[in-house]
């Protein structure tokens, strides 16, 4: 049984002499073929650089998204929001302290008459810069001049007009015409040729962003009448601090255009942040002239100076309308 299973498991010769004419063929055939040889010109096969992350100098400098001013458009809907809910809690009397609202019922007629010449100063201010706007606009000769652009023309429009600023407050008010109030319609003149560009917005633009800043201001001016006489009169840290980053990406989006993200994040800033900051400087304002108006002796040396009061409460809205045109001249063009 053994014999016959060991014969079984082991092969025959049939088969054996088949392997071996298989492997002697194949040999031939190797044989026959020769070496096998590289080609003279080896095609050489380039793998495709692998791409690193990008720095974060590539980012900010690259092309901003879709989303730039996201950010900035939800900051500003955020304090819309806010000062509406002051408006409506303080609107319907709902704070524990006086208001300015309820003071003016002891008011003496001095106070109700500064506060009065203030707003009348404040009201001829936007006229003059109106008129000087309009000006300048039809005049091509000024009209170039005022829209001259780079570093040291913008540096030199900024020491007139706060020159011009200065002057004016450091000159003493009289009643009746006088020095001062060729100063302040002087610096009034000079803040309208800085703003003549805006004209090529368009009329409509203008006329809607006019309309949309008389809202903010009328309702920012009845948030600080309802609230409490002294409760925006300690932002005056904050907004200085704010007042300083604004004024620092303005600055700096001079060099670099909002075609870049860091420059739309700049833009955005200036835009956007400065609506906000002005916003709150209009509260200020608006309660610091009222303490003052208050608390001014009747009878002083210096009488109370309506148009060093009314010049704060014109630059806040000034400003505001400036970042409103822009904002909706943007929107208008995409």
């Amino acid at each position: 049984m053994l014999l016959r299973l060991a014969l079984s498991k082991a092969p025959s010769s049939c088969q054996l002499l088949a392997k071996s004419s298989k492997l002697n063929l194949s040999l031939v055939r190797n044989y026959a073929r020769g070496p096998v040889r590289p080609p003279r010109n080896p095609v050489i096969v380039e793998r495709a650089p692998v791409r690193s992350q990008p720095t974060l100098k590539e980012k900010l400098m690259g092309p901003p998204s879709a989303n730039a001013f996201s950010l900035g458009k939800g900051a500003a809907a955020g304090a819309a929001a806010v000062g509406l809910g002051a408006l409506c809690y303080y609107g319907i009397g709902m704070g524990k302290h006086t208001s300015i609202a309820d003071n003016a019922i002891m008011w003496p007629q001095y106070v109700k008459e500064r506060i009065q010449s203030t707003y009348a100063f404040f009201g001829g201010s936007c006229l003059l810069t109106a008129a000087s706007a309009a000006a300048v606009f039809r005049s091509p000769r000024l009209l170039s001049l005022a829209s001259r652009g780079g570093f040291v023309w913008t540096l030199a429009s900024f020491a007139l007009v706060i020159g011009s600023g200065a002057v004016t407050r450091s000159i003493q008010y009289e009643k009746g015409l006088g020095p001062k109030h060729l100063a302040w319609a002087v610096h009034c003149a000079l803040l309208g040729a800085m703003i003549a560009p805006l004209c090529f917005l368009g009329g409509p633009i203008l006329t809607r962003a006019a309309l949309y800043t008389g809202g903010i201001a009328g309702g920012l001016s009845t948030i600080a009448t309802c609230a409490p006489n002294d409760k925006f009169l300690y932002m005056g840290g904050p907004l200085a601090i704010g007042l300083g980053l604004v004024f620092a990406s303005s600055l700096a989006s001079m060099w670099l255009p909002p075609t870049t993200m860091l420059g739309a994040g700049l833009a955005s800033m200036s835009l956007y942040g400065g609506l906000i900051l002005f916003s709150g400087f209009l509260l200020y304002d608006t309660q610091l002239l009222v303490r003052r108006a208050e608390v001014y002796p009747e009878y002083a040396y210096a009488p109370f100076d309506p148009i060093n009061a009314s010049m704060s409460i014109y630059m806040d809205v000034l400003n505001i309308f400036i970042r409103i045109a822009t904002i909706m001249g943007l929107n208008h063009r995409k």
